[in-house]
């Protein structure tokens, strides 16, 4: 016996027929035409498939009309209302499809970069200007790829179920399995971060998603355990090693920097009266033209990887170590565009 059409299939096939129809289907046409319903085994089997299949169809919010023939009262038709069903039309502006664009970018590595770039190929067909990203341009992600764990790992956080895998600590090289309770996903400086319980301390924990080794598994059934109402992912994630948290404070061109200016947090003092008395007029003409923000970090080589990015959009104030990692940074930067001597290549 040949399988039988699924309900959910049965459904999507009626909502295309009717869709399409020039005027209307009868019930006859919908059973001889529309996969699905020729399963049914009799007339009485077919009319309860067929009205619950309206029903459903009704409640998901798509107007079924019924359309009584012109000639006779119990010629009786279906299609879909074409005017309350289709969705009005998307107006886009420049600057909302510029960070579309980049969400598109974003996923480029991930699991979502098909689906991703098809919707944006939709979105740009409608948007009000095909150079729509010119007005964030600059801010391309800084996130590298997540790798193989970041599927599984994202449907685990879905269905909150457990997972094992192996794992080398960073700062002591070892490996050994772990079994989580996912909570969230996070990207933060550069790298993306699963937190969750950690089920062999019982406390929670953030992991790296590259330095997971291996394939990750599944422990125990889907809904085995509830994520916490006040997750703070962010705060477990900064507690990360044994690196405190510290605030640097940055000077930054008007509309720039736009990353850094979403995680600052307290207005900081007044950086020339901090300084030394030999600084104060170069600080005075500096932030003449720049906003002053204090941004929290623990690992002070990704943050002057990001502050470098930049290049003269972002000035450090403070920490002196922070200053000196993105000078170091720049200056390379600045050694791998110059020319080499007349004598022979730059030693």
């Amino acid at each position: 016996m040949p399988a039988q059409t699924h309900p959910a299939e049965r459904l999507l096939n009626l909502v295309i027929a009717l869709v399409n129809t020039a005027g209307r289907m009868t019930k006859e046409q919908i059973r001889a035409t529309v996969a699905g319903y020729g399963d049914a085994p009799s007339d009485v089997a077919f009319e309860r498939m067929f009205e619950r299949d309206k029903d459903s169809l009704r409640e998901l919010g798509i107007p079924i009309l019924t359309v009584v023939g012109s000639g006779h009262s119990d010629d009786v038709g279906y299609r879909v209302d074409q005017e309350a069903y289709a969705l009005p039309a998307i107006e886009l502006t420049a600057g909302e499809l510029g960070v579309l664009s980049l969400a598109v970018q974003f996923w480029q590595d991930k699991s979502l970069r098909t689906d991703a770039t098809r919707a944006l190929t939709k979105l740009r067909a409608v948007g009000s200007a095909p150079g729509g990203t010119d007005l964030v341009a600059g801010l391309a992600p800084r996130v590298r790829a997540a790798g193989d764990a970041f599927g599984p790992l994202l449907d685990a956080v879905q269905a909150r179920q457990a997972v094992a895998f192996t794992y080398r600590a960073a700062n002591t090289g070892d490996v050994r399995e772990r079994t989580v309770e996912p909570w969230r996903l996070l990207a933060r400086g550069g790298g993306w971060y699963v937190v969750g319980r950690d089920r062999d301390r019982d406390a929670p924990r953030s992991f790296r998603l590259s330095r997971i080794e291996g394939a990750i598994g599944t422990v125990g059934a889907p809904g085995s355990y509830e994520i916490p109402a006040d997750l703070d992912a962010a705060a477990v994630l900064a507690g990360r090693g044994s690196e405190p948290v510290r605030l640097a404070t940055l000077a930054l061109r008007p509309e720039r920097a736009s990353a850094l200016r979403s995680r600052a947090v307290a207005e900081p003092a007044d950086p020339v009266e901090l300084a030394d008395p030999a600084e104060r007029d170069w600080l005075v003409r500096l932030l003449a033209h720049r906003d002053v923000v204090r941004v929290p970090f623990t690992g002070s080589a990704d943050l002057a990887d990001e502050v470098a990015g930049y290049a003269d959009a972002v000035v450090v104030l403070a920490p002196p170590d922070l200053r000196a990692a993105v000078l170091h940074r720049l200056r390379a930067a600045a050694a791998l565009d110059a020319e080499p001597p007349a004598g022979g290549p730059v030693g």
